[in-house]
């Protein structure tokens, strides 16, 4: 048997790898020949594929396809292509293979081409000013495009400038920036600007600088100064809320940081607490202003001990110092003030009634400015009522008038005015007090029988009782409650008649005996509760009416007007015979106007006794008579078509007067079955009467009913005594009224 073994390669086919250096310039440059052993020299056609032959970047190298040389047609870039993989392959003159595609690498070696180059062209970094040596600040770091590998690539860095003194450091290797010597301060120098440098090859290659910004970070280590020891300032009396001046300091720290705000105190000279300083936030200066106003008269200069110190204590690194102190000398300027009244409001009091010209006090201010010589002349400025004089150089105000209760002036029974006190400087100054006057209540006015005349039914008990009321001008404690008694000038009275307390305002009159009907003339005293109380004696006028079963009046409306009438018959005569007067003038404006009145347009119905119906009553014919209350069916005026054989024919409403028309009063018709024709002859008569306008219309109206469902209301005095009242129905309503039937049954 045969075996079969691995297939021999030929030495001259395997091509190891190629390297070449960037940037070389002579070109074309061979790189190497291959070549196959397959054929004879000229049998062999050569070729190559892969990145810089066929494909991008296109043309770099190239073959000779009779010997297998391989040339460099252009220069290369190590940091574009640091490496090229290429296949090559051989052919007979035929175009068939010959040996199998081989590979062939090109391997680009670096060349130090790049320089280094940092990553900012300027670095920033802080640290605290005394910061200790080795406080690292910052780092500056660089690149290198060329081979990391090689010393091409191999990085150092160094500090070409920094100033005086080399306060700082750098870590060749690693850029970190450092202290190196202590004594940092940012009053000194507040900034240092290095330059850097980077080199590659170690240190010995191609070179570039940076800047390195460092900046010193303030600390509180100077305490603020004041810029004097003294400050002088003025300012005017009773000025408040206002700025005095300014005391100026100076800190060496950063301006506007922590460390520099200051923070001002006021240590002596103001007990009263009249000043006030703070900060302004924008110059640090400590301003002075005035809290409370001040008087020339009383103190006219202070002398201030002011202190100031940052808002943030110092650092334990600072050296120590006292306290900044300065003094502040302020004087108080005299100027012109107002009057003032010591008391404002005044409150006083007077009697009603006090007649005028009566001093009721003496309202005066007083001058604050006492080492100026000033007189104050006064004079009312609002006396509403003109109640009032005013003494313009002593201030007594007098009354001028009466002072009367009531008044539509008087507030709560106040009586407010304001005097103007105003001096003599120049310009003068005024102030103004306010004269609060009390109007006292005096009892001047008995109490008024309020109504003065009343009605009661003559049988004792229920319905023989009256309520009696009365008023009084006067304000209280002078008024109410009110006393009621019969006359004592007349002790008969009592046998039949008697007075009882209903409440501090009323009482009521209650008959002990039947009496007859009439009018009866009862002498009542009645007094109030002032001090000294008022008393007066009054007639009260009382109708006795005749009483029917429930107590009430029979004849209520004729007893009403008798009680109303007066004191004597003929009084009532005379009002009577009034009213009688006036219902006749009434009635015939009523026939009058219902003359002008337009009937409807068909006749009416004839009354109908099965069902309800509405009715007509004649208004404004007062005195008709009874007659007029009687209803008649509306039926009629509602259909019309039904009883249309009665109609007469239609008038013109601008007819003139016809002759055959009789303007004399019509008889009322006698019963309701005449009403068709009362209201056809009204019509006609409207129509025909030329003094009136045309298109007049009759008014209808619907009757009412004779009377009422609902029994008769008795009088609302008639239940003011429960001795004829029955209660023991309470106890039949359940337990709800268990309580009452307790207290009335």
């Amino acid at each position: 048997r045969h075996h079969e073994s691995p297939r021999r390669v030929k030495r001259a086919w395997v091509i190891p790898p190629i390297s070449v250096s960037e940037n070389h310039k002579r070109i074309p440059h061979l790189l190497v020949q291959i070549k196959s052993d397959k054929q004879q020299p000229g049998g062999v056609i050569y070729s190559i594929k892969g990145p810089g032959v066929d494909e991008e970047p296109l043309g770099i190298f190239s073959i000779d396809k009779f010997s297998g040389k391989v040339f460099l047609n252009a220069m290369l870039d190590r940091e574009e292509n640091d490496r090229y993989r290429l296949r090559a392959f051989a052919l007979d003159l035929g175009g068939v293979t010959l040996e199998d595609p081989t590979d062939l690498e090109i391997i680009v070696v670096d060349q130090n081409d790049n320089r280094p180059l940092f990553r900012q062209d300027v670095f920033t970094g802080h640290v605290v000013e005394g910061a200790e040596p080795g406080t690292c600040v910052m780092t500056v770091d660089a690149t290198d495009a060329d081979d990391p590998d090689t010393d091409n690539a191999a990085l150092r860095y160094s500090i070409l400038e920094q100033g005086a003194a080399g306060m700082f450091s750098i870590n060749a290797t690693t850029g970190e920036i450092c202290t190196a010597q202590p004594g940092l301060d940012r009053e000194t120098m507040g900034v240092y600007n290095l330059t850097v440098q980077v080199a590659d090859m170690s240190g010995d290659g191609l070179t570039t600088t940076a800047m390195a910004v460092i900046y010193l970070e303030d600390i509180n280590d100077n305490p603020p100064e004041f810029t004097k020891e003294e400050f002088s300032m003025e300012v005017e009396e009773q000025a408040a809320g206002v700025d005095v001046g300014k005391v100026f300091m100076h800190d060496k720290d950063l301006a506007g940081s922590p460390s520099w705000l200051a923070k001002y105190t006021i240590l002596e000279g103001d007990p009263e607490g009249a000043f006030a300083i703070r900060t302004d936030p924008h110059t640090n200066d400590g301003v002075l202003s005035v809290v409370k106003p001040l008087d020339h008269e009383v103190r006219d200069r202070f002398e201030l001990t002011v202190s100031v110190q940052n808002e943030q204590p110092l650092e334990p690194t600072a050296p120590a110092s006292p306290r900044a102190l300065a003094t502040v000398r302020v004087r108080v300027r005299d100027v012109n003030e107002a009057p003032v009244f010591r008391e404002n409001p005044r409150r006083i009091s007077v009697l009603e009634g006090t007649p005028p010209g009566t001093p009721i006090t003496t309202y005066t201010a007083s001058d604050p400015d006492t080492h100026q010589i000033q007189t104050l002349t006064y004079a009312l400025l609002y006396d509403p009522a003109d109640w009032l004089q005013l003494d313009p150089h002593a201030g007594t105000v007098r009354t001028k008038r009466e002072l009367l209760h009531p008044s539509a002036f008087l507030q709560g029974g106040w009586y407010i005015a304001l005097v103007l006190a105003r001096d003599d400087a120049e310009p003068p100054l005024s102030a103004t007090g306010t004269l609060s006057i009390e109007i006292l209540e005096v009892n001047d006015h008995a109490p008024q029988l309020q109504p003065p005349a009343g009605v009661l039914c003559g049988r004792p008990g229920r319905g023989g009782t009256l309520l009696l009321g009365a008023t009084d001008d006067d304000r209280p404690p002078h008024g109410a409650p009110f006393h009621f008694q019969l006359s004592p000038q007349q002790p008969q009275l009592a046998r039949n008649w008697s007075i009882t307390r209903f409440n501090v305002t009323h009482a009521v009159l209650a008959v002990l005996a039947e009496l007859p009907e009439g009018p009866y003339s009862l002498p009542l005293l009645l007094r109030d509760s002032g001090t000294p109380p008022q008393e007066q004696q009054q007639l009260l006028n009382v109708s006795v009416c005749h009483c029917g079963r429930d107590g009430t009046c029979q004849d209520g409306v004729l007893a009403a007007a008798t009680a109303g009438a007066g004191i004597t018959l003929g009084a009532l005569l005379i009002i009577l015979g009034s009213s009688i007067l006036l219902l006749v003038l009434a009635a015939l404006g009523a026939v009058r106007v219902r003359g002008r009145r337009r009937a409807p347009r068909e006749g009416l119905l004839e009354r109908s006794r099965d069902d309800m119906r509405d009715n007509i009553l004649n208004y404004d014919e007062q005195g008709g008579g009874e007659e007029d209350q009687d209803a008649y069916d509306i039926n009629q005026l509602r259909h019309p078509e039904l009883f249309s054989a009665r109609a007469k024919p239609p008038v013109r409403r601008d007819a003139p007067l016809s002759s055959g028309t009789s303007l004399a009063p019509r008889k009322l018709p006698n019963s309701p079955s005449d009403i068709e024709d009362f209201i056809n002859e009204g019509l006609e008569a409207a129509d025909s009467d030329p003094s009136v306008p045309p298109y007049d219309t009759a008014l209808i109206y619907d009757y009412e009913g004779s009377g009422s469902v609902a029994s008769p209301l008795s009088s609302i005095v008639s239940s003011l005594t429960d001795e004829d009242q029955d209660y023991d129905y309470l106890s039949e309503w359940g337990p709800r009224f268990r309580r009452l039937a307790d207290l009335y049954g």
